[in-house]
């Protein structure tokens, strides 16, 4: 099932502000919030959608990539949870990581109290801190590319330490309360002004906002909750992607101190350049050179493509720079079924050396009437012709 544009989701355009798709994800969140609608696994996911589609279209650099190459673009062609984009949030990420939206205030109450401004947007009512995305290079062919790639990579990052389970603490006697906010992970503070009294509130200063403080360190993690690390991890690469494109994964990057929220892993696209064939755009690009014999009595010529060979006639009377069309054998768009084609130039080959024999069998035809060059009016370019081709 294909997933909806991010713009309808939120009912916005390309074109609007940073604040009206602030204001559009604000006015949904409020409406689908599970706890306004106890028990309605529409609305549920709907409340997930629309925090995916923010989640994109709030960062400038994902919302480029979504503009350019569709869901594709910030990896929502993979599908499935824990893909890329948005499409493996769970509600704690989305209390955590956009909560603030909706404006500081006091602590306490359910989630949907905070929600409203009620107190610390985070999981469980706490904050939590989010591990640093991660940045990879991978390298593909140009086959790879026309047909998708299962890339498996192993990455050096931080991941959650195994002794502790990434609590940070050497056994569960070693976790306490804070003291100091009673497990809100936020502190409220009043200040007498001539306009009466303001409340504030801020991350509590003593367990910065996890809620509870640890006695005892894990001897492994020192009290982090996370370690040096190994992981191996699948890359599901859509057919069509260009060198230079992003792809970002949710979660796959650096897992955050004492159980927090895991960084993106984000994929940088490196083309291989190909022995034979060359990329402009969907279309390839396959120089054939063809003798002059074989130009004049025409011949049937086998050219490689990405899915292999390919048979094609040259007809008797070709000309050098000659295009010819091999429908859909280019690359795929992607998020599309549509395909690019590939464009064969025809490139007269002249011998440079030449026997005796080879030489006088020529000198008999120079002065052939059909040997005689014969250049038409509106003779273009091979860069002229290929500009319209791909206009």
């Amino acid at each position: 099932m294909s997933k909806r544009d991010y713009y309808d989701i939120l009912g916005v355009s390309k074109s609007s502000s940073a604040d009206e798709i602030k204001k559009a994800y604000r006015k949904l969140a409020i409406k689908f919030h599970p706890d306004k609608n106890p028990d309605d696994k529409s609305a549920e996911d709907k409340f997930k959608e629309a925090a995916e589609a923010y989640e994109i279209l709030s960062n400038p650099e994902k919302k480029q990539r979504y503009d350019h190459y569709g869901h594709a673009g910030v990896g929502g062609a993979s599908g499935g949870g824990g893909g890329y984009g948005g499409g493996g949030m769970n509600m704690e990420d989305i209390f955590s990581q956009f909560g603030d939206i909706f404006g500081g205030g006091g602590g306490g109450g359910s989630p949907f109290d905070s929600f409203f401004g009620g107190g610390q947007q985070s999981r469980g009512g706490r904050r939590v801190a989010k591990g640093s995305n991660l940045r990879i290079k991978v390298k593909l062919t140009l086959e790879e590319i026309a047909n998708g790639a299962e890339k498996k990579i192993k990455v050096n990052k931080q991941i959650v330490c195994k002794t502790c389970d990434g609590s940070g603490a050497k056994d569960k006697s070693s976790v306490s309360t804070c003291k100091t906010c009673g497990g809100s992970g936020s502190v409220r503070r009043v200040t007498n002004t001539i306009l009466g009294q303001m409340q504030t509130t801020s991350t509590c200063p003593t367990c910065n906002g996890s809620g509870s403080q640890i006695t005892a360190k894990c001897n492994s993690c020192h009290g982090e909750g996370t370690v040096r690390g190994e992981e191996t991890i699948t890359i599901n690469i859509p057919a069509g992607v260009s060198d230079g494109m992003q792809l970002s994964m949710s979660g796959k990057g650096n897992a955050a101190p004492n159980g927090g929220i895991p960084g993106d892993l984000i994929i940088l696209i490196e083309e291989t350049p190909h022995e034979t064939l060359k990329r402009e755009g969907n279309n390839i690009v396959y120089d054939l050179h063809v003798s002059i014999v074989d130009a004049a009595l025409g011949y049937s010529a086998e050219v490689p493509t990405i899915d292999g060979k390919a048979k094609i006639k040259i007809e008797p009377g070709t000309q050098s720079g000659k295009l010819l069309r091999l429908k859909g054998k280019g690359i795929p768009e992607v998020n599309s079924y549509h395909r690019g084609d590939q464009i064969i130039h025809v490139n007269i080959w002249t011998p440079k050396a030449l026997s005796s024999e080879e030489r006088a069998l020529l000198e008999k035809l120079r002065d052939s009437p059909n040997f005689k060059p014969q250049p038409g009016k509106n003779d273009k370019s091979f860069f002229e012709k290929m500009k319209e081709y791909f206009e």
